[in-house]
């Protein structure tokens, strides 16, 4: 039998069954410990027993049943070696597993699933509007990265990708729908206006997956999750995957995972050996003049703050004393976000000052500092703002400036992240700033950046505005 076959037989892939939530006749997955006892608050959750052993993981990609085109590619790509993730969980999903992954962020979580959501769908085409796989994601930036990850190997088995997220053109996303494509890779909020519109349907998708799972079900878009995850085939594969796994995706997890391969192949985002923590004690009126030495280093840095107007606020105290700094929150137009992101990595801009918009699904090359101006809100938030740095491998520096009414809650964070940090009381003019993050004195010479292109946005109805937004909660536009 070909591999094309053995990938539609049913019984290899489980395809036949039917265990949507509202068939009866579906067993739920069994409990960890028995009984109905709930997770802690802020602890993660012990994941259900998985009944089917895993397959061991893999040294070389080549180990793997993947398509030739796909391991050519991989070749292309200078990749032979999976990231520990992609090895403990691709022999599982190729072989139609439902997987539970648990990677930090940056550790090769996209090729974990997408190799084996292409793989799956070798020699398969889509009709008009009815896609084979659905990859959702919390942000438009993350949904960008994915795309831009599968792209390569997707050219390499002629399948066709379609990004359908807010801040667009949802006439071009329509069209690529009719078109056909066999993946789309959307936020829930416009697949939901794209599927009212009636230009997608689900009932085709075999392969879904929900990447960054925590996020999309903190930022209330978990009735939208559930409502798509309810219209796809029924008996499909299920993969999740996430840098940090709480009892808020729990219920994802209870529901529409069936017997999963759970994988934790990091302790958390935190626990990185080549990253290193140090909380900064400031004074309140320091506060701005160490922000801006430290954004004056000879270095590329993102600077996070707690809501779009303080990030636009700094931006411009920084361009006025001499620094290439650009803001990049929910504010922005896409075409405004995509052209920041892509001035920051070219190196145009030197500083990215950013809300939690950044905080998942940018990846930066070679960024060794990532500073926490406002201290994040939780030990989550402080993970995934911190793992934009230290990537695959790399060494990198995360800084929170401190002030005094604020210690002991860092303190708490810190507990709660498994996180030891350096504590150093400093000052603006100390060379033990200038020693933990570069800090310097800014040129005082006014820089002007060209604005990015302002983008021409589609009528919203009310309904529509807030599906975008993901639901009741307007905080996560930041």
């Amino acid at each position: 039998m070909d591999r094309t076959a053995r990938r539609n037989n049913p019984s290899r892939s489980r395809d036949h069954g039917h265990r949507t939530r509202k068939n009866p006749g579906r067993a739920p997955a069994p409990r960890s410990g028995g009984g109905s006892r709930r997770p802690a608050v802020g602890r993660e959750f012990a994941p259900p027993v998985t009944v089917t052993p895993a397959l061991p993981a893999v040294e070389a990609f080549a180990d793997l049943d993947l398509p030739a085109p796909l391991l050519t590619a991989l070749a292309a790509e200078g990749m032979t070696e999976p990231f520990p993730i992609q090895a403990a969980t691709l022999p599982n999903s190729l072989a139609g597993r439902d997987v539970l992954g648990r990677g930090r962020t940056g550790s090769g979580k996209t090729l974990a699933f997408g190799l084996a959501l292409l793989a799956r769908l070798e020699g398969r085409r889509a009709e008009p509007r009815q896609p084979l796989a659905l990859v959702l994601v919390p942000t438009r930036e993350l949904a960008q990265q994915v795309t831009d990850a599968l792209t390569p190997f997707a050219r390499a088995l002629r399948l066709r990708l379609a990004t359908v997220v807010g801040g667009l053109s949802i006439g071009r996303q329509a069209h690529a729908l009719r078109s056909g494509a066999e993946v789309v890779v959307a936020t829930p909020g416009r697949l939901k206006d794209l599927l009212d519109r009636g230009d997608c349907r689900l009932d085709q998708v075999g392969v879904t997956v929900l990447d960054e799972a925590d996020q999309m079900t903190d930022m209330g878009f978990m009735p939208q999750v559930t409502a798509l995850l309810d219209q796809v085939r029924p008996g499909g594969q299920r993969m999740l995957f996430s840098a940090t796994l709480d009892r808020n995706v729990d219920k994802l997890v209870r529901t529409y995972l069936h017997d999963p391969v759970v994988h934790s192949v990091d302790p958390s985002a935190g626990a990185v050996s080549t990253m290193e923590h140090h909380l900064l004690h400031v004074e309140d009126d320091d506060k701005h003049a160490t922000t801006t030495r430290i954004a004056a280093r000879d270095g590329r840095v993102i600077m996070f703050l707690d809501t779009k107007h303080a990030a636009d606020r700094l931006a411009k105290k920084l361009l006025a004393v001499g620094v290439r700094a650009s803001a990049l929150h929910g504010g922005k137009t896409q075409s405004q976000r995509t052209k920041t992101l892509e001035r920051f990595k070219d190196g145009h801009v030197t500083v990215l000052v950013a809300t939690n918009v950044a905080a998942r699904g940018i990846h930066v090359d070679n960024l060794d500092l990532v500073v926490n101006v406002d201290p994040p809100g939780d030990h989550k938030d402080y993970l995934h703002r911190g793992g934009r740095t230290a990537r695959a491998g790399e060494s990198g520096t995360v800084v929170t400036l401190v002030l005094p009414h604020q210690r002991r809650e860092m303190n708490r964070l810190m507990a709660d992240a498994g996180i030891d940090p350096q504590v150093t009381r400093v000052r603006p003019d100390e060379a033990e700033l200038s020693r933990i993050t570069g800090a310097r004195e800014p040129s005082g010479v006014p820089v002007v950046l060209t604005p990015p292109p302002a983008e021409n946005r589609p009528a919203r109805t009310g309904s529509a505005q807030g599906a975008r937004r993901g639901g009741p909660s307007r905080r996560r536009r930041r």
